[in-house]
Parts: structure tokens; C-alpha cells; sequence
């Protein structure tokens, strides 16, 4: 039996998985993800709660490769994420549409049974 919430699933879904699924739709939600991770980064690198790995981050590595690595962590993040929540919601249509078919099938079968 579908539930209403499932019903308005579909219909979101049916209307709106297309426009999800442009590139640019599925990069910006997902920034303020990877903006936070890329800062308890930073903020780890600049806390001094290892100082070893402070002097050898220091040390060998510049400052453009540091930046040039959290952006690439906010941009792998923030894609990634939005595209793992659309390849969810696709699926759970899926599964929803086989659901429905198999509801209005079985309808269809005890109409037919009691006529």
C-alpha cells in the first residue's frame, strides 16, 4: 500500500529528477560539506597537536599546495555528495514505481476475481 508521503515522492521526484541531476545542481549543495571538513582540516594543521607533523607540513609542503588540496577536497566533497543523495532518491523512485505497479496489479486482479 502506497502512503501519501510516497505518492508525493514520486510526484517530486517525476518532476524534478532531471533538473537534480545538471552538474551545477549537484555541486553547490554539497559545498558547505566540504567547506567544513576542508576547515577541521586547517584547523587541525594549525592547532599544534602534533608538532612533528606541524614542522614537517611546514617544512615541505607550500602554501599553494595546501590550498590547491582543499579545494580539491571541497570540490571532490561537494559533488560527490549531492550525486550519492541523487543516485538514493533515484533509487527509492525505483523501488516506489515497482511498488505501485505491483499495488495497481493486484487492484486489478481482485476487481477482476470479484466480477
Amino acid at each position: 500500500m502506497m502512503t501519501k508521503k510516497d505518492a508525493a515522492f514520486i510526484k517530486y521526484w517525476e518532476q524534478n529528477r532531471s533538473k537534480e541531476k545538471s552538474l551545477i545542481k549537484q555541486f553547490f549543495p554539497g559545498l558547505p560539506i566540504g567547506l567544513g571538513i576542508s576547515t577541521a582540516i586547517l584547523l587541525l594543521l594549525n592547532s599544534g597537536w602534533y608538532v612533528r607533523a606541524d614542522m614537517v607540513a611546514l617544512s615541505e609542503s607550500s602554501p599553494v599546495i595546501i590550498f590547491i588540496a582543499i579545494a580539491g577536497i571541497v570540490a571532490f566533497t561537494g559533488f560527490f555528495y549531492k550525486k550519492f543523495r541523487w543516485e538514493m532518491n533515484e533509487q527509492a523512485y525505483k523501488e516506489l514505481k515497482i511498488k505501485e505497479k505491483e499495488n495497481n496489479t493486484n487492484s486489478e486482479d481482485k476487481k477482476q476475481e470479484t466480477n
